[in-house]
């Protein structure tokens, strides 16, 4: 096992090996994954050996499918990058690397899924480039300024959640909704039953006249865009 420097206590990174143990025997190419990816796949499953393998098995499974190539490279989802519905830049209080997500400039395609599913991994992949060292999460905040009903994609967010929560798990830190617009809880009671009970917790819904205060208490104004009374340029 690698050296993990003191993080977390010896009784879970042993369950950590029994994890690899369990998984590599199924799939050898568990062995590419460290020992902190194990360990967040075991959180996600509250440390539950059997339930953590199968959803590593089925992350292993996927990944083999989705990228190929071990990455996806921005010329494959240069389509979707040129729509400019997420900017990551700057990092939140406690060093998480954020990204800022605009829901208006989101429409659902009529095409399959495929596209928008490939460009759902490529960003989380991206932003966890940017993740600093003993850092394992992100924070995102999601503005929902100018969203309508064209904006509208049930399917399109169910299938951004799962995959962040079925192959990326442990990795969001916080998410802000903001400016959301009254209509917006029609299509979040329809996705919410779809978030896990942990990831249902790190959503914040932010009431405009809250906005600054809470912004300004999660990150510092260096660290904030400009759009949203910080000092950092886009």
């Amino acid at each position: 096992m690698e050296s993990h420097g003191g993080e977390g206590d010896a009784s879970e990174w042993k369950k950590v090996a029994e994890l690899r143990a369990v998984v590599e025997a199924q799939d050898p190419a568990a062995k590419e994954e460290d020992d902190f990816a194990l360990r967040r796949f075991l959180r996600a499953r509250d440390h539950n050996i059997c339930k953590a393998s199968a959803m590593l098995l089925k992350y292993l499974a996927w990944k083999h499918v989705a990228k190929p190539r071990g990455t996806i490279t921005d010329e494959e989802v240069r389509d979707e990058i040129a729509k400019g519905r997420v900017h990551m830049q700057g990092f939140d209080r406690l060093g998480r690397p954020m990204a800022y997500l605009y829901g208006a400039r989101h429409f659902p395609a009529p095409r399959e899924l495929d596209d928008f599913k490939r460009y759902v991994a490529y960003l989380l992949d991206k932003i966890c480039t940017r993740l600093p060292v003993g850092q394992e999460k992100f924070a995102a905040l999601i503005d929902m300024k100018g969203w309508g009903y064209a904006n509208c994609d049930i399917r399109g967010y169910v299938a951004a959640l799962e995959i962040m929560q079925n192959y990326y798990p442990e990795r969001l830190g916080r998410v802000f909704m903001i400016h959301v617009p009254y209509m917006f809880m029609a299509a979040w009671k329809i996705v919410y039953p779809f978030i896990d009970e942990k990831t249902k917790k790190k959503f914040v819904f932010v009431a405009n006249k809250d906005l600054d205060a809470t912004l300004r208490d999660a990150i510092d104004e260096s660290q904030l865009l400009e759009e949203y009374g910080g000092k950092l340029k886009l």
